[in-house]
């Protein structure tokens, strides 16, 4: 049985301004019309393989249902994490779910943030590692340089091409540039795309040789875990105590088993802005534009606009990324330092690092459209079929006014009917809830006011999402 392996845990920071911490890249359409995740799980329903297991953060489980669902894609499992340990606990939790259904499983183990654009080829790849696979080697896919790459690590392989495969010499971090032009130049190095094709079984026996404190703390998060709505939640304590480590140092490094396939196939991790650049279709300029923007006199730079309209005057080779509560300028050769300006946002604070004005619901979504000391207006928007929890605040009231749609409305013991271009009051304090039962999308203006606007003050008496526990 071949399943695949969905990694959707990473946060993308250097993709900031557009990748948050509760919405990160994966999530975005970033070099398509479809998020990366759903493109990664379309890559794998190509493939003779059962539906995929997707291990995440517990904070983006909705996030991963929802994609789920809009990709029509049914899920083996979603696994959660309750922090992120890197990949090499998060791939044996997977084997773990796996071998609970088919003691010889093969698990594809990809990350939801990579860019693929030869299915084909990928495809290929994978059935030349499977042989190898299925008889216990742990098979990397090492991917064809295409120019010296400094940003990447890189594989070097064995001299005995074996049905496809070739023995895995060793990994190098990533090289200076002329390192890196001798490594292409040999024609013995790959670039380490971070996917791999390894049967359940042997890289637990591996584990349980190279690190049996990593196997151990995720054996008992995963047996002591519980099962929560379409979710397996490990338990969170011995999934902290986890040492923190990736394949490749955990396993890949140290084990005799190891088998890397050549892979042709148009990828990129897309770890930077320049990334996208070198990925994306550019005009005669060498510019790549995305939303309202007007260029002139610019070349060989990725502008992009979320909101508003981005213009751009006698600059070449920057980088402009523009949302609703932020704006990056950046040397196009210097993007990999944007993760610096996370960390210090982190440092100060600031709600920047952690989200959109738009955020996210299990049930729809809410955008902040304008807010000062004692209010808050935001845009609601509930999902056909969804409602919010039974909850009550504290320090805040709320005025609710229907743009399209019909609510459902809980207001103390009354339950009422709202439609278009009606509105209602809830007191401060006051048990209430919010449906849709219809068949399109509801959309609400609701106008906060009080002493306190937290997303914090809330008490949640009933939620059919499990989070009023």
């Amino acid at each position: 049985m071949l399943i695949p392996v969905v990694l959707s845990g990473g946060v993308g920071s250097r993709l900031w301004p557009l990748s948050r911490e509760l919405n990160p890249k994966q999530f975005l359409p970033l070099a398509g019309d479809l998020s990366m995740l759903a493109e990664t799980l379309q890559r794998s329903a190509g493939l003779e393989a059962v539906d995929p297991i997707v291990v995440c953060n517990q904070e983006h489980r909705f996030l991963v249902a929802e994609e789920l669902r809009s990709a029509k894609c049914q899920a083996n499992a979603i696994i959660l994490e309750p922090v992120g340990r890197n990949t090499a606990p998060a791939v044996a939790a997977a084997a773990l779910q796996a071998l609970k259904q088919d003691a010889e499983a093969v698990l594809l183990v990809m990350p939801a943030d990579h860019i693929v654009k030869d299915v084909a080829a990928f495809a290929a790849a994978v059935e030349a590692g499977l042989v190898q696979a299925k008889q216990g080697s742990l098979v990397t896919f090492g991917i064809v340089p295409a120019s010296p790459e400094t940003g990447y690590g890189y594989i070097r392989r064995g001299d005995q091409l074996v049905e496809g495969c070739y023995p895995l010499a060793e990994f190098v971090e990533k090289p200076s540039a002329d390192v890196a032009q001798q490594y292409v130049t040999s024609g013995d190095y790959f670039w380490n795309s971070g996917m791999f094709l390894l049967s359940a079984q042997s890289y637990l026996d591996e584990l349980k040789q190279f690190a049996p404190e990593m196997l151990l703390a995720v054996q008992t998060a995963f047996d002591q875990g519980e099962n929560d709505l379409d979710f397996i939640r490990l338990e969170a304590a011995a999934f902290e105590a986890c040492p923190s480590d990736s394949i490749d140092y955990a396993v890949m490094e140290h084990t005799k088993k190891g088998m890397v396939v050549p892979l042709s196939c148009g990828w990129s991790d897309v770890g930077a802005w320049s990334s996208l650049w070198d990925v994306a279709e550019k005009d005669a300029s060498g510019n790549v534009a995305k939303g309202d923007t007007i260029l002139h006199n610019t070349g060989n730079s990725y502008i992009h606009s979320n909101s508003r309209l981005v213009t751009t005057v006698g600059v070449d080779n920057i980088v402009v990324v523009e949302t609703a509560d932020a704006v990056l300028v950046a040397d196009k050769d210097q993007v990999q330092d944007v993760k610096a300006i996370v960390n210090t946002l982190k440092a100060q604070q600031r709600d920047e690092v952690n989200s959109h004005t738009k955020v996210y619901r299990p049930w729809g979504s809410y955008e902040s459209l304008a807010m000062s000391e004692r209010f808050q207006v935001k845009r609601i928007i509930v999902t056909p079929g969804q409602k919010l929890s039974l909850q009550l605040h504290h320090h805040r009231a709320e005025h609710w006014i229907v743009v399209s749609g019909t609510a459902v409305v809980t207001c103390g013991e009354k339950e009422f009917i709202l439609s278009e271009d009606q509105s209602t009051y809830i007191p401060l304090g006051t048990k209430h809830r919010l449906a849709n039962t219809g068949v399109i999308p509801l959309e609400l203006i609701e106008v906060q006011s009080g002493s306190y606007l937290g997303e914090d003050d809330i008490v949640r008496f009933e939620d059919v999402y499990g989070r009023s526990k």
